[in-house]
């Protein structure tokens, strides 16, 4: 064994030794892959360059270094003749040679060969494979894998029947048993050869000294694929001693992991914790920075590990029900989280998931339930439909977490949704109504799911519209043809214009390329045609005897009135929304005046000109509040706090220093100083000059918050 020397993971020094790869297995010890690591996962590439290493290593005098292992002993007070190590890092690659010298034992003792130093078949299980004193224990093996790989690890090395399934040990496994069997006895003393020649930096920490999780994290900075998933997990369980580790892994874990894998989404993880954390925070963490969010989230509040997995487990299974409908036993509800998925308005979830987690917890009766959804559905729908912008969606999802009473759920939701105002309200029905019979809709992402839901409103056998495409009955064609130019009248080239794309010329056919750009005529009454279709969408045009303005608009009109019944304004009047009225001015105790004695006519001047350029960034949603000690600017929650001084006024911005575009060097890095205010990011103005170029900076912040 070489000194290495020290090595430092997350911070964390510790002593460092270069060894033989196969003294490092050598001895009485058992490595232990604990329950909370990732599957193995090697593939064939890996293997191949594996192999090539080993066999290329045979040839060369300075060995071949393959990484490092870093374990730590399983527990302090363990009284075990065979020393049990946890594996912090380096599974994959401990899995996949003992994989491999697994293959060469069996290769060797069926043809009863003997390599290099006398060595055998059996002296390599023997050696590197198992602790032979132990054979009728556990302590038996000397790799221990995870629940799920380890039957198959154990049927290999004991040569018992396994289930044939997909799985990388037994793939693995099979690669070098193929490739052993090509070699001769000299290729077999070669690859052995090969094997004593790997290096390996051995890395053993100190239970109660040693921080394995920090170096567990540092380990994801230095390039291995180590997802949200991976570090969320390691983060609540590495800590724990075994035992609770296993039991927490197995009762919450476990279940979580296991829906998302059958959801076969390997983002779907990440965006269920950022939607969680939204909850829990009401502020929306960046998707890359889940992580740091999390774990800042748990600190804050000192939640203990067992109640937070149990409450993740929860919320996993609403998260489920709500992507995928997963265990929806209530078909309105069901249906109803389908259409919702299929507009795709992931900002939505949050509440959503909320919603359903109060459902569960019978804080909402399935009646509401279903409406609150139908709501969210009219909402997002409306406001696509009027063409609102979208950006402000996700913020106006998180300020109803906050304004919805559980007590009164459906009630207090569709005040909130009726008082919103600006970038983030509910159009109410004469603005859907214009909007609706004039808007250019062809290129609306929801048209499909707009057309399928007013065909299949209140049919019992609901149509299905996979086979069936837009088609416009006016042609495309900016080439009009004779027929068409007689069909529109003499202003046909404005008719043409304007409603081409609008609601009344716009329907669904399974024959596209049939009709084309045929004659109104010919599309009615052709076999194909609108008198034959079975849509509700085409019997108005199958009626129309004749094409043009006036039958459009009445078509437009026609399908505007089924929209209303569908995407419903809500029915709240004037008495019920002034009771939520008061709870909400209630909450603000302070105003402007409450600082007179902070500022001085300089700084109020500054703060003037700072206030208007912030409000004009979206002043329908943009709020301020009073606090004792700063003025917050807030979207979905504080994004700049102002602390007025004599001379000068400090903005305080929430969002990370590391996403500050600065090329005026004016921030400054408070992350581990604190403030007054809520953020990492610092900015003093004492001159008129400065509030351009810190304004830029204000702008950012509020634009990672809505992001």
């Amino acid at each position: 064994m070489v000194l290495y020397g020290y090595k430092s993971y997350g911070g964390v020094k510790m002593k460092a030794s270069e060894n033989n790869f196969l003294k490092f297995l050598s001895g009485m010890k058992q490595f232990l892959i604990p329950i909370y690591q990732r599957k193995y996962s090697w593939q064939d590439e890996q293997c191949e360059q594996l192999w090539h290493d080993i066999m290329q290593a045979a040839d060369n005098s300075t060995g071949h270094f393959v990484g490092s292992v870093v374990y730590i002993e399983r527990e302090i007070y363990t009284v075990s003749a065979i020393p049990q190590l946890l594996v912090i890092d380096g599974q994959q690659r401990l899995t996949t040679i003992s994989l491999l010298l697994m293959a060469l034992s069996k290769r060797l003792s069926a043809e009863n060969l003997v390599v290099n130093d006398n060595i055998t078949g059996k002296k390599i299980k023997n050696y590197y494979l198992v602790n032979n004193d132990e054979e009728d224990t556990e302590l038996y093996y000397r790799l221990v894998l995870t629940d799920s790989d380890n039957s198959f690890y154990k049927a290999l090395l004991e040569d018992t029947p396994y289930n044939e399934e997909d799985n990388r040990v037994i793939e693995n496994y099979r690669f070098f048993e193929d490739k052993i069997n090509t070699l001769d006895a000299s290729q077999l003393a070669k690859l052995y050869e090969g094997l004593s020649k790997l290096l390996v930096v051995d890395i053993a920490l100190e239970r109660g000294k040693d921080n394995p999780q920090l170096i567990f994290e540092s380990l994801n900075s230095t390039g291995l694929d180590l997802s949200q998933t991976d570090l969320i997990r390691n983060y609540l369980l590495m800590d724990l001693e075994p035992t609770e580790q296993n039991k927490l892994y197995t009762n919450y874990w476990s279940k979580i992991e296991k829906r998302f894998n059958l959801a076969n989404d390997a983002k779907l993880f990440d965006r269920f914790m950022r939607d969680y954390l939204t909850i829990k925070t009401e502020k929306i963490p960046n998707i890359d920075h889940i992580y740091k969010d999390f774990k800042k989230y748990v600190f804050e509040e000192n939640i203990a590990v067992a109640g937070l997995l149990k409450e993740l487990e929860f919320y996993s299974k609403c998260y489920l029900a709500i992507t995928s409908q997963k265990d929806v036993t209530n078909k309105q509800i069901q249906k109803q989280l389908f259409d919702i998925t299929k507009l795709k308005v992931d900002v939505s979830y949050p509440f959503i998931l909320e919603a359903y987690a109060d459902l569960l917890r019978d804080k909402l009766t399935e009646d509401d339930f279903i409406q609150l959804l139908k709501l969210v559905e009219s909402y997002v729908l409306r406001r696509s439909i009027c063409n609102v912008a979208t950006n402000g969606l996700n913020k106006a999802f998180v300020t109803l977490l906050k304004e919805v009473d559980k007590n009164a759920y459906l009630e207090s939701f569709k005040v909130a949704l009726v008082t919103k105002k600006g970038s983030i309200r509910y159009p109410n029905d004469a603005e859907f109504i214009r909007e609706f019979k004039t808007r250019n809709m062809y290129k609306m992402r929801n048209l499909r799911f707009l057309l399928e839901k007013i065909e299949n409103y209140n049919r019992k056998e609901p149509i299905s519209i996979a086979d069936f495409t837009i088609e416009h009955v006016i042609p495309q064609n900016e080439k009009i043809s004779s027929d068409w130019q007689k069909e529109l009248g003499s202003d046909y080239l404005t008719v043409h214009q304007i409603y081409l794309h609008t609601i009344g010329n716009l329907t669904l056919t399974a024959y596209n390329p049939s009709l084309s750009d045929k004659s109104f005529a010919l599309k009615r009454s052709t076999e194909k045609g609108f008198l034959k279709s079975p849509l509700f969408l085409n019997e108005s045009i199958a009626q129309a005897t004749q094409w043009n303005k006036e039958t459009i608009e009445n078509r437009a009109e026609l399908l505007v009135k089924k929209a209303l019944v569908i995407w419903a304004y809500p029915n709240v009047d004037q008495i019920t929304i002034d009771k939520y009225q008061p709870t909400k001015q209630a909450e603000q105790e302070r105003d402007f005046e409450s600082f007179n004695d902070r500022f001085t006519q300089t700084t109020v001047n500054l703060y003037e000109q700072l206030k208007e350029k912030i409000i004009a960034i979206d002043p329908a949603t943009i709020k301020i509040s009073y606090t004792k000690r700063y003025i917050a600017f807030k979207a979905t929650t504080n994004f700049v706090d102002v602390i007025p001084y004599k001379k000068k006024l400090k903005l305080t911005l929430n969002f990370p220093f590391e996403e500050v575009i600065d090329p005026t060097n004016i921030t400054r890095d408070i992350t581990k100083v604190g403030s007054w205010g809520n953020g990492d990011v610092e900015i003093t103005i004492e001159k008129t000059d400065q509030i351009t170029p810190a304004f830029e900076i204000v702008k950012q912040a509020y634009e990672y918050q809505i992001k």
